[in-house]
């Protein structure tokens, strides 16, 4: 059984390093004609590239293979008043660079879109603006020539009662484009679906779900990980990387919503070990605050409590 650790987004190692700069489209209309605009989107999002390689880079030098992209790549590439806005064209051989680079160190990476994107919207422009969204996630993996790459969602909403929204849920997803439906995994949330609930509406669409241990403990139905933990684990029977996990730590108090800045270790040793007679790989996201930093302590503290655990490299480790 092999485990692998990774980090969302900001490698806080490298300081002022960011691939999430941003222009809001209030400034961006200040900018005044065209061409400064235009110049503006194309200084910040060549700055978020090339940041995001040096991310990359640092991620494989630290041994790091699972690794989550912003959806903040690219300023204004969804906006409905942004039209000429021909970023893929543009950054064509930046992606292709980014692209070679984690095809090359076999990188595992995935995107988790904004939580304004709801599949089960009630309203018909928030469903569509989430279609427009997605697409853009589509692209970003079709620019990176990684036909492996996910994306995490929620189920969404449950106005009009969890039963209207499933609903919702299933008319809307079926209704999805074949390039956008096969790419969404699922995860479970601290407020509204719990984990049994995603399982089973993952079953019935045949999409891998991804279990959140911290949201299981906020959100849970009275239901018990341990015996999911299989039912899970299968959903990712046919695709070609291990199960993937997300887990943190409560900021205060065992229900706490905030992620702490750190990952309790004993808490993760106690998950790690409830998996352990199911003999599965698992990529474990770790959605700690202190990001990369948060992955090395996790890393030193595995080593002091549980010795017996062999380490292959920084972020790996076997049982």
């Amino acid at each position: 059984m092999r485990i692998r650790l990774g980090y969302v987004a900001i490698a806080l190692k490298l300081g002022k390093v960011t691939s999430s700069s941003s222009v809001t489209y209030s400034n961006y209309m200040k900018l005044g004609n065209d061409e400064k605009k235009l110049n503006k989107l194309k200084q910040v999002t060549l700055s978020n590239l090339d940041d995001l390689y040096k991310i990359l880079q640092y991620t494989v030098k630290n041994q790091i293979h699972f690794y989550r992209i912003t959806s903040a790549l690219v300023p204004l590439a969804t906006h409905p008043e942004v039209t000429d806005w021909d970023y893929r064209k543009i950054f064509d051989k930046d992606y292709e660079r980014l692209a070679k680079f984690i095809n090359e160190n076999n990188l595992r990476v995935d995107t988790h879109p904004d939580e304004f994107n709801v599949i089960n919207s009630t309203k018909e422009d928030v469903f569509k603006n989430t279609i427009r969204n997605l697409w853009h996630h589509v692209y970003l993996f079709e620019d990176l020539n990684y036909p492996l790459g996910k994306m995490v969602m929620h189920i969404g909403s449950k106005e009009g009662g969890k039963e209207k929204a499933i609903e919702r849920f299933l008319q809307n997803f079926n209704a999805l484009p074949k390039e956008i439906s096969e790419r969404l995994i699922f995860e479970n949330d601290d407020k509204t679906f719990t984990t049994k609930e995603v399982l089973s509406l993952c079953t019935q669409i045949k999409a891998p779900m991804v279990l959140d241990v911290h949201h299981h403990l906020c959100n849970n139905g009275g239901d018990e990980l341990g015996p999911m933990l299989g039912d899970i684990f299968s959903t990712w029977e046919k695709e070609p990387f291990p199960p993937k996990i997300h887990f943190s730590s409560p900021k205060e108090g065992e229900k706490d919503k905030k992620h702490a800045d750190y990952i309790n270790a004993e808490a993760f040793i106690n998950f790690i070990e409830k998996c352990i007679p199911l003999g599965l790989d698992l990529d474990i996201m770790l959605e700690a605050k202190q990001k990369d930093l948060a992955l090395y302590m996790l890393a030193h503290d595995i080593k002091t409590i549980k010795p017996e655990w062999k380490w292959i490299d920084k972020s790996t480790f076997e049982i």
